[in-house]
C-alpha cells in the first residue's frame, strides 16, 4: 500500500485492487481523506466532507470482500457529489452556493445510487456557481475553484468543484450535470473526460413537473480520468424509467455498448472550430484542430465542414439563459406565494445575473416561447444535416483558454473573445447547443496550453448513439493519451 500513488489511478484501477484485497477500502479512505486536507485550499473543491459517514460504510463493504462477495467495479472508491440539487438524502444541498436555499437532500440522485451500487464511497460536496447559472465555478458563499493546473485560473462550471477534486486527485470520480456544458466545460479546464450522455439514457423523474429538465435538456453523468471509468459509470446509470417522460423504452443494453466499442469500423467524422458562429481564439483552434485530425492518422474520415444557422451565438447564448432561468424563477415565485420573499428578504445571496434573467422571465410570453423554440429548430435542423453524412461532430469545448479568477470574486466568462462582445455566462462555450436538442456528447483533454492550461475537444453523437461517443473517445485516448499530465497538477507547489 505505501508505494501505491492511488491519485493517479482511476476509479477502475482503485476498485480492482479492492476487489483483490491488494488494499482495504478504509485505507483508500485515509490517503484520499490526507489529500483532501491537505490539498483542498487551493483550489477549493470541496465544500464539506462527510468521512464519518464514509469510514462506516468502508467497514461494511470489508465485510462483505472477507465473505469473498465482489463489491463492483467501482468499490471502496470516494467520490464527490455536486453541492447543488439534493443528491444524497440526509446531507444537504446549497444549489450552488445560495446562503438562503441551503436545505437537507430529500432524496438520494441518480449518480450517487449508480456509485453505491457499483461499490463507491461518497465522502463529500464539490463547490458550483449560484444555480449553475455560468461556465465557470463561483458563488458568494464559498467562492471560486480554480484548476489544478494553474490555481490562479477557474475549474470550469457548473460542475467545477467536482472537476477539480479529480484533476487534484482528491478522488477519483466526481458527479457532473450538465444542462449547457457543465460536464464538458470543467472537463476542458481540468484535463479531464467528462461525457454527458443524451435525453432518454439516464432517467431525470422530476415532481412536480414531470418535464422541468427540458428547455434545455439537463443531462446526467461524471468527470473522470479515463474513458474506462464513463463507460462503467454510465452502464450503472442508464435504464428506463416510466416516470421520466423522455426516458428512451428501447434503450441499448450493457452489451450493446460493448460491441461498439469493440467495433473497428471507420468513423466518418465533421470537423468544426466554430460551428461558424462562434468567436475561438487561435491556440484553441489550432489544438483542437491537431486532436481532431488524429483521427485522420488512424484510418477514419475528418472533414472540416460549415454550418448555416440563422441565429447567431449571442441570440443562442440568450435563449438559454431565459430557458435555464424558467424553473428556478417558478420556484421563487411559488415561495413567494406561500409567504416567504427570497429576493427580497435574501436579494444579497442572488448573483445578478440570475435576478436579471429573472424578471425577464417573469415577463415572458407565449412569443417567447415560440421564438425560444425556433432557436432550438435551427440548431436540430442545422445538426441532422451533418448526421446524414457523418457520424459524429466534433468542435472545441470552449472558445478560450480557461478564465482567470476575479481578484474579488463573482468569476465571470470573458466578455470578448478576439476583441469581438461575447455573452460572458455561457457564450464563450461551445457545448451549450447540444443541449438544446440533448444528443449524447463528450469532453476529451485535447492538449496543454501555454501556462499549462487545459484545451477540450467536443465530440457530439446521433441521438441514442452514446456507444459511438464512447468509442471515439476511447480510440482518442489510445492516440493522444491525457494520464501523465496530471503529474503537472499533483506536483504543484502547495502553498
Amino acid at each position: 500500500m505505501n508505494d501505491i500513488k492511488l491519485e493517479y489511478l482511476s476509479a477502475a484501477d482503485i476498485g480492482r485492487l479492492v476487489n483483490t484485497k491488494t488494499i482495504t477500502p478504509t485505507e483508500v479512505l485515509k490517503y484520499f481523506e490526507k489529500r483532501i486536507n491537505e490539498r483542498n485550499g487551493s483550489v477549493n473543491a470541496f465544500v464539506y466532507t462527510r468521512f464519518d459517514e464514509a469510514y462506516e460504510q468502508a467497514k461494511k463493504l470489508e465485510e462483505r470482500l472477507e465473505r469473498g462477495e465482489y463489491c463492483g467495479p467501482f468499490a471502496g472508491v470516494p467520490f464527490a457529489l455536486k453541492d447543488f440539487l439534493p443528491s444524497k438524502k440526509g446531507w444537504t444541498h446549497s444549489y450552488g452556493g445560495v446562503k438562503c436555499l441551503v436545505s437537507t437532500d430529500e432524496f438520494t440522485c441518480s449518480f450517487c445510487a449508480a456509485m453505491e451500487e457499483a461499490g463507491g464511497i461518497a465522502v463529500g460536496k464539490a463547490n458550483a456557481p449560484a444555480y449553475g447559472f455560468r461556465g465557470v465555478t463561483d458563488n458568494k458563499m464559498y467562492g471560486s475553484t480554480s484548476t489544478p493546473f494553474n490555481t490562479a485560473y477557474n475549474s470550469g462550471g457548473s460542475s467545477g468543484g467536482s472537476a477539480a477534486a479529480v484533476a487534484d486527485g482528491l478522488v477519483p470520480i466526481a458527479e457532473g450535470g450538465d444542462a449547457g456544458g457543465s460536464i464538458r466545460v470543467p472537463a476542458s479546464c481540468c484535463n479531464l473526460f467528462g461525457f454527458a450522455a443524451g435525453v432518454g439514457s439516464i432517467p431525470m423523474v422530476n415532481r412536480p413537473d414531470a418535464y422541468s429538465a427540458v428547455h434545455p435538456f439537463c443531462l446526467c453523468g461524471g468527470l473522470v480520468k479515463t474513458v474506462e471509468d464513463a463507460v462503467i459509470l454510465y452502464k450503472y446509470m442508464a435504464r428506463y424509467d416510466s416516470r421520466d417522460p423522455y426516458s428512451n423504452m428501447i434503450l441499448r443494453n450493457i452489451d450493446d455498448i460493448d460491441r461498439c466499442l469493440e467495433d473497428t469500423g471507420k468513423l466518418k467524422i465533421a470537423f468544426t472550430c466554430d460551428f461558424d458562429i462562434f468567436e475561438v481564439e487561435e491556440e484553441v483552434k489550432n489544438t483542437v484542430r491537431q486532436a481532431a485530425f488524429a483521427f485522420a492518422g488512424a484510418g477514419h474520415e475528418v472533414r472540416e465542414v460549415h454550418f448555416d444557422f440563422r441565429h447567431t451565438a449571442r441570440e443562442f447564448s440568450e435563449q438559454w439563459c431565459r430557458g435555464i432561468t424558467v424553473d428556478c424563477a417558478l420556484e421563487l415565485n411559488h415561495e413567494k406565494e406561500r409567504g416567504n420573499d427570497l429576493l427580497k428578504d435574501h436579494g444579497e445571496d442572488f448573483p445578478e445575473e440570475f435576478i436579471y434573467y429573472k424578471e425577464i422571465c417573469d415577463r415572458l410570453t407565449i412569443e417567447d416561447l415560440y421564438r425560444f423554440n425556433l432557436a432550438r429548430t435551427d440548431i436540430l435542423d442545422n445538426f441532422e444535416k451533418k448526421f446524414d453524412e457523418y457520424d459524429l461532430i466534433i468542435s472545441p469545448v470552449m472558445c478560450c483558454l480557461p478564465v482567470k479568477n476575479a481578484a474579488g470574486g463573482d468569476t465571470k466568462g470573458p466578455e470578448t473573445v478576439n476583441g469581438k462582445p461575447v455573452e460572458s455566462l455561457v457564450g464563450w462555450c461551445e457545448t451549450f447547443l447540444v443541449n438544446f436538442v440533448g444528443y449524447p456528447s463528450a469532453a476529451v483533454p485535447a492538449g496543454l496550453a501555454e501556462n499549462n492550461l487545459p484545451v477540450g475537444m467536443q465530440i457530439i453523437g446521433r441521438r441514442f448513439e452514446e456507444g459511438t461517443v464512447l468509442k471515439a473517445s476511447k480510440i482518442f485516448e489510445s492516440l493522444r493519451p491525457w494520464r501523465d499530465n496530471y503529474q503537472i497538477a499533483f506536483e504543484r507547489k502547495i502553498l
